[in-house]
This record gives C-alpha cells, sequence and structure tokens, in this order.
C-alpha cells in the first residue's frame, strides 16, 4: 500500500509542476514585448537605412506591438532617408520614431524620417528641424576647389567669413539660385509634403523646414502637431502608446503595451564595421594610414607587415568611398600633393613643391566629399594633422633613400671601382697583368699599354678581374 501512496504523490507532484510551468510559459508568451533601436549621433547611411529595415523584419516576425526608433542624427544622404521613408510607410507594424535622449536633434533627413513615423515622440530638451535640401541632397552637389578654398579662407579669418554672411543676408531675395538648386527644393517640398499629408502631420510647418530651414523644440513640435507625444524617458513612451491607434497599410491597430518587455536590437558585428567605415573622418585616416604603410615598405623593402597593412587601409578606405559622396577630384589633388613631397628631392625647388604638395594635399582633403554638410565632410584640423607629418614623413624616407643610393660603396668589391692602384707586371691589351691595391695582388686587363710600377685606376670589376686605365699625370 506504501509504494502505491508514494507513486500517486509523485503524480501529483508532477502534474502540479507541469501546470506552473505551462501557465508560467503560456503568460510569457502572452506578455506584450517593445523592440527599439538606436540611431545615437550618427548619421543616416546606407548601412543605417539597412539596420531599420532588418529590425523592422525582426520586430514584426517575433510580434512585436511596435518598433521604436531612438534617433539623434545632424542628417544623412538622401538616398538612404528614401529607403527608411519606404520601409517604414511599409513596414507591417507601427514604426515610432523618438527623439532621444534629451539634447538629442532629428536634423535634416531626422525630419523626413520622423514625419514617416507612425507615431512621433521627443524627449524634453530636444529639437527638430532644418531640412533644407541642401543638407539632404549633399551628394548631388560636387564641391569645386573653390569651395574648399573659401572653407580654408574662412578658418585662417573668420572675421572675412562673418563680413561674407553679412552681405549674403543684405542682398536678400536679390540672390537667385540655381536651376539645380530649384529642382532639389521643389522635389524635396513634394516628398516631405506627400509624408506630411499620409501621416496626417502638420505640413504647413514641414514646408517651413524645407524652404526656410525651420527648428522648433519639442513643446512647440507638439503644439504644432508635428508630433504627438513628449516623453521623459523610454519606460514613459511606452506607458503613453497604449491604446493608441494607429492605420497601417493592413488596416487599424491599437498598441497594448502596458507592461510590455523592452527588447533592443543591436548591430550586427558586419554593421557596426560598415557603419565605422561609412564615416568620413576614419575612411580619410585609412587612405593615409594605407599611404604611411606603403611609403615605409618602399623605402624599407622585406618587413611585409607595413606594406600588408597599408594594402589592407586603403582597400577599406576605398571600401569606404563607395558608400560616401567622394569627390574623386579631391582624391587626385591628395596624390598630387604627394608626388610634389617626393619630388622635393630631385627638383631644386627650394621649398616650392613641398608647399604646393602641402597645399594640394589641405585642398584635396577638404573637397574629398562632396556633402556641404559638416558631418560628411573633413574638418580642416583633420587634414592639417595629416598633411604637415605626411609632407615631412616623406621628405625624410625618399630622402633617406635617395641619399643611400647615391652614396659611394665603401665595403665589398664594388667599393674598388674608381680606386688607384700600382701595376706589378706589365699590361697589354688582350693580357692579364698584376696590380697592387688595397694591399692585395689583382688580375687586371687594360685597353692601353700600361708599363710596370707606373699608377693605374679601376675603372670596373669582373668577377675577381680588374679593367683598369693608366692614371694620367
Amino acid at each position: 500500500m506504501k509504494p502505491f501512496i508514494r507513486n500517486i504523490i509523485s503524480l501529483l507532484v508532477f502534474l502540479i509542476t507541469s501546470a506552473f510551468f505551462c501557465t508560467a510559459s503560456t503568460e510569457a508568451e502572452n506578455t506584450a514585448k517593445v523592440y527599439t533601436i538606436q540611431i545615437a549621433d550618427d548619421t543616416i547611411n546606407p548601412v543605417t537605412a539597412q539596420y531599420i529595415a532588418d529590425a523592422i523584419d525582426q520586430a514584426a516576425k517575433a510580434g512585436s506591438e511596435c518598433l521604436i526608433v531612438e534617433l539623434d542624427t545632424p542628417g544623412g544622404l538622401v538616398s538612404s532617408t528614401r529607403s527608411i521613408v519606404q520601409s517604414i510607410m511599409a513596414a507591417p507594424i507601427p514604426v515610432v520614431v523618438y527623439v532621444a535622449p534629451s539634447g538629442a536633434r532629428a536634423g535634416s533627413a531626422g525630419v523626413f524620417i520622423t514625419y514617416a513615423s507612425h507615431v512621433a515622440a521627443m524627449a524634453p530638451s530636444t529639437n527638430i528641424g532644418a531640412a533644407h535640401p541642401v543638407s539632404i541632397q549633399g551628394e548631388s552637389e560636387r564641391r569645386s576647389i573653390w569651395d574648399a578654398l573659401r572653407d580654408l579662407i574662412d578658418a585662417v579669418n573668420p572675421k572675412a567669413k562673418k563680413e561674407d554672411n553679412k552681405e549674403d543676408q543684405g542682398e536678400g531675395s536679390q540672390k537667385k539660385s540655381s536651376p539645380q538648386e530649384d529642382k532639389a527644393l521643389n522635389d524635396t517640398l513634394a516628398f516631405i509634403r506627400s509624408v506630411a499629408q499620409e501621416r496626417n502631420r502638420n505640413s504647413e510647418w514641414a514646408l517651413k523646414a524645407v524652404a526656410e530651414s525651420a527648428s522648433i523644440t519639442e513643446q512647440e513640435a507638439l503644439e504644432l502637431k508635428v508630433v504627438e507625444i513628449v516623453a521623459s524617458d523610454l519606460n514613459d513612451l511606452v506607458r503613453k502608446l497604449d491604446g493608441r491607434v494607429v492605420n497601417l497599410a493592413g488596416g487599424e491597430k491599437s498598441l497594448k503595451t502596458r507592461d510590455a518587455a523592452i527588447i533592443p536590437i543591436e548591430m550586427t558585428f558586419r554593421q557596426k564595421l560598415l557603419n565605422a567605415l561609412a564615416n568620413p573622418q576614419i575612411a580619410y585616416i585609412l587612405l593615409m594610414l594605407g599611404f604611411y604603410g606603403l611609403l615605409y615598405e618602399v623605402t624599407n623593402p622585406g618587413i611585409g607587415v607595413p606594406g600588408v597593412a597599408g594594402a589592407i587601409f586603403i582597400i577599406l578606405a576605398f571600401f569606404s568611398f563607395q558608400m560616401l559622396p567622394t569627390n574623386f577630384a579631391g582624391l587626385a589633388l591628395i596624390l598630387l600633393g604627394i608626388i610634389l613631397f617626393g619630388a622635393e628631392v630631385f627638383l631644386p625647388g627650394f621649398g616650392l613643391p613641398t608647399l604646393g604638395g602641402i597645399i594640394c594635399m589641405v585642398l584635396g582633403s577638404l573637397m574629398l566629399f562632396e556633402s556641404p554638410q559638416e558631418a560628411f565632410r573633413i574638418s580642416l584640423p583633420l587634414a592639417l594633422a595629416f598633411s604637415l607629418p605626411t609632407a615631412l614623413i616623406t621628405l625624410f624616407l625618399v630622402r633617406a633613400v635617395v641619399t643611400a643610393h647615391r652614396r659611394k660603396v665603401f665595403i665589398g668589391v664594388e667599393s674598388m671601382v674608381g680606386q688607384v692602384g700600382t701595376a706589378q707586371t706589365e699590361i697589354v691589351p688582350g693580357v692579364e697583368g698584376k696590380i697592387f691595391v688595397h694591399g692585395e695582388l689583382w688580375n687586371a686587363v687594360s685597353e692601353q699599354e700600361i708599363k710596370k710600377g707606373e699608377p693605374v685606376q679601376i675603372i670596373e670589376v669582373e668577377g675577381l678581374l680588374l679593367k683598369v686605365q693608366a692614371v694620367k699625370p
């Protein structure tokens, strides 16, 4: 009887435990989930666009109530911005754009992404705006050498820049825009208008943000119906999203985010690497490091490691150039500057080739990327930080190599060329004789007759045979 009772008790314990775990599993499955991603103080580039598209797919497959995009960006490329807007507009789940944390901004491309969201929110002490097409259409505007010169002059003489700005403001409406600028502006206005109408947001302010680069705070954005929510943090935003109804392509959806689990989606290692390479400053640094590696390998052959590392850096730099609005005229100026540094060693230019090389490298660095947006351009301090050391390093290494090649050989058989010895035997054309040089006897031949005891000079070494000629008084 006791074994029977023991089995009954074990069965009851098993059933109770199974019921408990099943209930817990069901509750876990029924718990609402909210997925989040971060675009933290980063530019909008092809990697960012792919990151958002992948996150939307992942959140939709996981049954997330919505995807929250924490946004902080100065702007980005128009092609990537349009790709993100298309992904959000076609998303099967609600996409919430949250301009955060405090101090963040949704500038330029960020305005379009915020307007495209199903729900727009901002944190305290944030701002949105300044979406003029010059900031988002940057990749279509080629920076010339005159633009780079103007930036260089403005950096050297800030007073001149202020005076130019005053003149531009004084001209006002008298300043005419080019057909290309008008085309970009009209295209951007139509783009933001269509997105604002689709999301039932303030299209009048959106047009003002594009045409006049208007920018507003989070409270002004809430009053103007640019955003729907001002939330102090992510948890506050999730609470305020609960019960809100949004329109999706498949119909309306009521958000149920109360007590939802917040699940972050991180960039993959590949996306982090590509996102780093999409930074113009990093691409420029990789290019210069690659040049240093190859230069060291050329001037010190046989090591191998600097050459391999330099080749890898240059390949990565050119990979970055594919994702960025690269101006290859700037790259050509950088290469010309490097050539001029090397030419200083061979040309009697009294420093002019080096000066020209520094100017070419600085100007080429400033115009390497075509975007007028500062986030996509090489800063002047960075250009100078690499241009001046590059000039010194190139001059030192190239001069060392040239000097080594020109230096007379002091050891080995080759060092005997030019030395003067004494004929120990008579030397006639076609017959070998003996000469005494460096304390040794050598076999020697000559194309002229040389008598014994006459001084001779070595003009060529062929193995262990010396070619000599008589030394003229």
